[in-house]
């Protein structure tokens, strides 16, 4: 079924893309990249790790794995309203109702044979030790070999260095078990591409931040979690390129669409995930989301020179890698550098990051003079979604800013 899904979108936007060779279509591309990185993991040809939200796919990428993070296929079955049949085995099975949605959809999945079987899995602690209890199930499921890398929650030499063993220990599995150890020259390319790409995603961010906005509130939706996936590799920096160019573009043809940034918000999280109107709410009352919180370059460029230790401070550097007062002063930043007025917090369900951080978060932006709204939404189950109230909520909390 995934297979299909995808096969069918790559073959959809090549036909665009190929009616307008000479286009930017940033988004198309990037879209094709992923709907490819799809078709891949489930082609059954490809050596495959299922991973966390923070492994690093670079060095991954360097030693010819096709990794992703497991969310990734519980994004992709609500994006095709698939979601709710796999939500429901897992819950028959047994799993919490409650339990954060994105693994339920991944589990559901697992029992019914609708994941690829991976050659090993590597967990990460972060961004939730739920996404690792999912890895440790995969890895009983599938009888494959499961590597965990414990993230410090502070960025201490003992924390980089206690990290940065880890990732070397990494690689080492990842050698063992594909026959081919990591090739340190590889290795110091992919980096190199890393650092090419960031440079340009930090113009991307840089260009987004200019009032008005050359965003509207899709370009750049779940961009930050999912670029991760192309780090160390030609196509991730051309990925980049194209945002970038598309938003240069945009700036020098004054297409800002200045009349829709009455309000200029931001996304607190992840997105919801399956169909669900939020850019045509936006646009009724001249709202825009102009940044998201993983939208952000929050690391210093990778060393070739020094591999492990590099890719350490960057995974600590990652808001879901640290407390919760150093994801407020990241989120008070990107309030002051994109100039918003409010944000919007989904709260997703069952998540300690949303839900558990909701009033903590909500008193870190007040406290700078800007107003959160709190969705009481499952960013992947739309089975109790009351779209009607969020209408309501949203529609006062923009009257609230504007008065």
């Amino acid at each position: 079924m995934m297979y299909d899904y995808f096969s069918s979108i790559v073959t959809g936007i090549t036909a665009k893309l190929e009616q307008d060779p000479q286009g930017i279509h940033a988004r198309k591309r990037y879209a094709l990249a992923v709907a490819t990185l799809g078709r891949r993991l489930y082609s059954g040809d490809a050596r495959i790790a299922w991973c966390g939200v923070t492994a690093p796919f670079d060095l991954l990428n360097s030693m010819g794995v096709t990794s992703c993070f497991v969310e990734f296929v519980g994004a992709m079955l609500a994006s095709t309203e698939t979601a709710e049949l796999f939500m429901q085995g897992a819950e028959d099975a047994g799993y919490a109702a409650d339990s954060c949605a994105y693994h339920r959809a991944v589990t559901g999945a697992m029992l019914k044979s609708a994941m690829p079987v991976p050659d090993f899995i590597i967990g990460t602690s972060s961004p939730c030790t739920a996404g690792l209890a999912v890895m440790e199930n995969m890895a009983k499921q599938y009888n494959r070999d499961l590597f965990v890398v414990n993230v410090p929650q502070s960025e201490s030499p003992d924390a980089v260095r206690f990290l940065a063993r880890q990732i070397e220990e990494m690689a080492g599995f990842v050698g063992d078990h594909t026959g081919q150890a990591l090739s340190r020259n590889r290795l110091g390319e992919a980096l190199e591409l890393t650092n090419e790409a960031t440079v340009l995603i930090k113009e991307i961010y840089g260009l987004a931040k200019q009032k008005p906005s050359p965003v509207d509130s899709r370009f750049l939706n779940n961009f930050g979690v999912v670029i991760t996936l192309f780090m160390g590799t030609r196509e991730g920096v051309d990925i980049c390129r194209g945002f970038r160019d598309e938003l240069r573009h945009r700036v020098a043809t004054n297409a800002m669409d200045a009349s829709q940034e009455r309000i200029r918000l931001m996304w607190v999280q992840n997105r919801i995930q399956f169909p669900f109107p939020l850019e045509s709410m936006l646009a009724e009352y001249g709202a825009k989301i102009v940044v998201d919180e993983l939208n952000d370059v929050t690391w210093e460029p990778m060393d070739p020179d020094n591999p492990f230790e590099s890719i350490a401070r960057r995974i600590l550097s990652i808001p879901f890698s640290r407390n919760a007062d150093a994801r407020v002063t990241h989120l008070q930043t990107l309030a002051r550098e994109y100039q918003i007025d409010g944000a919007i917090n989904p709260c997703h369900w069952g998540c300690r990051q949303g839900t558990g951080l909701r009033g903590i978060i909500s008193n870190g932006l007040k406290e700078i003079g800007v107003p959160v709204l709190n969705l009481e939404i499952d960013c992947v189950d739309s089975r109790n979604l009351a779209e009607g109230q969020i209408h309501t909520r949203f529609e006062a909390f923009t009257e609230m800013i504007q008065g």
